[in-house]
């Protein structure tokens, strides 16, 4: 939770993981490395998995807990942390994504999504990738979520 007071106003933001600032600087810069391509709505999805995976008790999500874990997560983690755009610090509005994603901002097709990735040229999305249903398509990024009960923290 992040408490500020703001011309004499108490306002509360809640936050639906535990993070600190680098951890949120860390979100931001994994959402560019990943889907920079893909304008604010596709970064803020990109953002959703990770909170996703980040809140998730299954799967093989079960020893994610920090933005952290879950980035850096091997197997398993983001292809990003691999791109140069990954090492740079994120601009005043990535951080204002990745805040908004902490404070549980959901965008559908990643709003129960674990996984994502791009098809190779305009290719369809797979119907089922790793045995997870897709969720839909974005630009070029298709999500795909667990069946129904699986992972109840994240319905």
């Amino acid at each position: 939770m992040v408490i500020k007071i703001s011309y004499n106003k108490l306002v509360i933001i809640m936050s639906i993981i535990k993070h600190s600032s680098a951890e949120r600087d860390l979100l931001a810069r994994i959402m560019r490395a990943e889907a920079v391509g893909e304008g604010d709505l596709g970064m803020l999805m990109v953002g959703n998995v990770v909170i996703n995976r980040g809140i998730a008790n299954c799967l093989t999500f079960k020893d994610t807990k920090t933005i952290t874990d879950v980035i850096y997560q091997n197997p398993g983690g983001f292809s990003g942390i691999n791109s140069p755009l990954f090492f740079s610090n994120p601009t005043t509005n990535e951080r204002n994504l990745a805040d908004r994603i902490i404070r549980g901002e959901y965008y559908h097709p990643a709003t129960h999504a674990l996984w994502f990735y791009a098809p190779q040229g305009n290719s369809a999305c797979q119907s089922y990738w790793w045995n997870q249903r897709n969720s839909g398509r974005y630009k070029n990024h298709c999500f795909y979520v667990p069946d129904p009960g699986v992972c109840n923290e994240i319905r």
